[in-house]
């Protein structure tokens, strides 16, 4: 052994954001645990590092850890939960191997487009940047949004203004792809008549443009939805899909596993109801959700289904249901945005809701919210973590949540 190898330091964990620690405090980006790292900063791959499965990477802005194995990577999902419980003083529960969703799985992605003259750039940002990565792959996305691509990058030349920036929303729908094309003025026929006979070509479920005042279909031959708990729901414009499928299907089996027995439900931050949907097969559900569209298209298909769902258009944040109306209830499911819920929360605290299903795609909003239930006598018996944004440093949850005996 050399000097210079005695100064070697161990990567013993990954931080919040994905670059990796030795136990002296250095954060080295790139690396993985089990990694050497010298003096001067210089990674000798460890069992955990690998060869990175995008050329893109570490460029685009979509994935931060694909240079290390499922193994590395589960066990951040379940450090980044840990740390955010022990940062609030809370005594870190059972948690659970975490469900990590595999390649090409992603039916939903949000890219931005680029226009300078005749060049044209397709993809997702540089983190921390504003600089467009133009895209030749992508191995997380589902590969029939990825189809879509190329053919959209040669509209998109012809379509937009010879200087500009837009976004393209893409979202897999029951009857194919939704596309949502934002800050995308049209001017004159020729360019309405490209954008329809590119819907009828490709057989999109919907074209939709948001040309400043509000995204509009303009191509949609027949409702499009997506199907949850059985029912087929209709997707708004700007619609909010779970990431992947197999994610869904865990946070949905997961929930319905919390809430076995229950008869009378509520549903916070209910969205079109990926929750409430299937929870109203045996149960009574209260739906309450802030934005119109998506409390619109669940009231309409719960109309058709016949459920017993009563929906509530609400905003949680500023107007929570108060203790009243919980008080009764046998089981609340909670899935707010990554800002938490705190008001909610606390008079969920202050209930007599026995069990709380808690979904969160932020642990540390979730470790702040959680601890007023605490301070009233629940407890969180476990926590089972879900990877839908493989190789991406967001980490989702689900926590079951009961008064203590």
């Amino acid at each position: 052994m050399t000097d210079t190898d005695t100064d070697n330091e161990e990567i013993i964990r990954l931080a919040a954001r994905g670059d990796g620690m030795t136990a002296s405090g250095r954060a080295i980006p790139l690396s993985a645990p089990g990694d050497m790292v010298t003096f001067d900063a210089q990674v000798i791959p460890g069992p955990h590092h690998v060869d990175p499965v995008c050329k893109h990477f570490p460029g685009c802005g979509g994935c931060q850890l694909q240079h290390v194995d499922d193994a590395a990577y589960g066990d951040y999902l379940i450090a980044r939960i840990r740390d955010a419980l022990t940062s609030q003083k809370i005594t870190p529960p059972e948690i659970r191997a975490p469900h990590i969703s595999p390649p090409g799985a992603r039916r939903r992605a949000t890219l931005h487009a680029e226009k300078r003259g005749k060049e044209l750039r397709l993809g997702f940002l540089e983190k921390g940047s504003h600089k467009l990565v133009d895209l030749n792959m992508c191995p997380v996305m589902d590969p029939v949004l990825w189809a879509l691509i190329k053919p959209l990058k040669k509209l998109l030349t012809t379509a937009m203004p010879g200087r500009g920036n837009a976004t393209i929303q893409l979202d897999r729908s029951d009857q194919g792809i939704a596309v949502l094309l934002g800050k995308f003025p049209v001017e004159g026929l020729a360019a309405t008549e490209a954008l329809i006979d590119f819907a009828q070509e490709h057989k999109l479920a919907r074209l939709a443009l948001d040309e400043g005042y509000g995204p509009e279909a303009r191509w949609e031959p027949e409702p499009a939805t997506v199907t949850l708990g059985g029912v087929p729901v209709q997707l708004p414009l700007e619609p909010f899909l779970q990431a992947t499928l197999d994610g869904e299907a865990l946070l949905v089996n997961t929930v319905l596993d919390i809430c076995a027995g229950a008869t009378r439900v509520a549903d916070l931050f209910a969205g079109i109801g990926t929750f409430a949907l299937p929870l109203a097969v045996n149960a009574q559900v209260i739906a309450a959700e802030g934005a119109r569209a998506a409390a619109f298209s669940l009231q309409q298909a719960t109309n058709r289904a016949k459920r017993p769902l009563q929906i509530q258009h609400r905003d949680l944040f500023r107007n929570p249901l108060m203790t009243d109306e919980l008080n009764g209830l046998d089981a609340v499911v909670i899935d707010p945005p990554r800002a938490g819920a705190a008001m909610q929360m606390e008079e969920l605290a202050k209930s007599t809701v026995p069990l709380i299903a808690a979904v969160s795609c932020n642990p540390a909003t979730f470790a702040r919210d959680v601890r007023p239930l605490l301070d009233a006598g629940f407890q969180i018996d476990w926590i089972q973590p879900i990877g839908q944004f493989r190789w991406s440093t967001h980490v989702e949850l689900v926590a079951r949540i009961s008064r203590a005996s």
